[in-house]
């Protein structure tokens, strides 16, 4: 049985740092494009940032140079740096991971996505 669990979510100030973890079980998460996804209040899902099982990363602009996202040494999980947060990046931030190695063109989109966590709040407060 495939899980994706989320940890490290929490209330910071704008300029705050959070690093968030998916700690993948039931696959090998090394194996597979990895994501993270923010829904934030009435809005829909929307990837921010992919790591392809060679290591090669994705970002959305509105996060770039801001997030890093890198797998950790076990390999079974994937981390989420997040520097200069500011109240827009506020949400529910899900873990995923999509069938193949490679991160689909349209990494950005949940449909690409099997497998899915239950996610961690992350609230910026201004």
């Amino acid at each position: 049985q495939v899980q994706l669990v989320e940890s490290g979510g929490g209330s910071v100030q704008t300029g705050g740092s959070l690093k968030l973890s998916c700690a993948a079980s039931g696959l090998a998460s090394s194996d597979k494009c990895m994501a993270w996804f923010r829904q934030g209040p009435g809005t829909r899902r929307e990837g921010v940032a992919a790591i392809s099982g060679s290591g090669e990363t994705y970002y959305t602009y509105p996060v770039k140079g801001r997030f890093t996202l890198s797998r950790g040494s076990a390999k079974n999980t994937v981390y989420l740096q997040m520097d200069s947060l500011k109240p827009e990046d506020t949400g529910m931030f899900y873990c995923a991971a999509a069938p193949d190695p490679g991160c689909p063109v349209w990494w950005t989109l949940q449909g690409s996505y099997t497998y899915w966590g239950q996610g961690t709040q992350v609230t910026v407060s201004s």
